[in-house]
């Protein structure tokens, strides 16, 4: 009779569990929501090659403002005689870093700063100009080109050029500051493409472009002594490194290759 009872308690239990089974209802699954245009429009402009376009757009938007604006007549006609004082000195440091984000070749600005300034007042606008201008450019670069152009570094020279500056930023473009040969463009794009730090980039920018701004500035100041000592200095503070850099380059070149 226990066993029986036993046997007919269990079997209760049974039958309620599966009442309890088949009376659960799934929860409905929400169909994903189809994306609408907006979204879509937007995911297409943030993206890589869009913002990479961008950027060519807006390059070449600057230089064909600097070909009709011709910046290099500052050397032969002045600065505009109704901006004089500390506000000529900001407004070409200003100048000077957007022109240079455009590709204006900076030995140019740097002499036309010794010209229209002298040596203190042009070395500190041109100095904060190739500050300007190297923030800018990084920044365009890191916004808008870098996540395209990093999956084309497949070339063994790009790869070690990324991987200097990845990994040894700041005395990476401390050295291309201070040897030139490297288009100030150039540095700045590729930096920006690479993992290099945005203080390290601008710190090294700073330090590097001191002897090489120096010796235009004074240049471009004392030219119309090109017999003074000071000048003939000047001079041969741009050579040297020049050559140097070049001597460099040279011996640096299977490293490169093997790297």
């Amino acid at each position: 009779m226990l066993d029986a009872t036993t046997r007919s308690g269990g079997t209760a239990t049974a039958s309620s569990g599966a009442a309890a089974t088949e009376l659960t209802v799934p929860a409905p699954v929400a169909a994903p929501v189809p994306a609408t245009f907006a979204v879509r429009c937007t995911r297409v402009l943030l993206s890589p090659w869009s913002r990479l376009s961008l950027l060519l757009v807006l390059l070449a938007a600057g230089a064909t403002s600097v070909l009709l604006f011709e910046p290099h007549r500052l050397l032969a006609h002045g600065w505009p005689p109704h901006v004089a004082g500390p506000a000529a000195v900001v407004l070409f440091a200003v100048a000077y870093g957007l022109v240079t984000v455009a590709f204006v070749p900076r030995p140019l600005l740097n002499l036309a700063a010794g010209a229209l300034f002298g040596s203190a007042l042009g070395m500190g606008a041109a100095m904060a100009g190739t500050v300007i201008g190297a923030a800018i450019s990084f920044a365009l670069g890191r916004m808008l080109g870098q996540d395209a152009l990093r999956p084309l570094l497949r070339g063994r020279l790009l790869k070690a050029a990324d991987r200097q500056f990845s990994k040894h930023g700041f005395r990476s473009m401390l050295a291309v500051r201070l040897f030139p040969g490297v288009p100030f463009w150039a540095a700045n794009y590729a930096a920006a493409v690479s993992r290099m730090g945005y203080v390290p980039f601008l710190l090294a920018t700073a330090l590097g472009s001191i002897p090489n701004i120096g010796a235009y500035v004074v240049a471009g100041a004392r030219a119309s002594q090109p017999t003074s000592p000071v000048f003939l200095i000047a001079v041969a503070a741009i050579a040297l490194p020049a050559l140097a850099g070049a001597v460099v380059a040279w011996r640096k070149r299977h490293h490169l290759r093997r790297a």
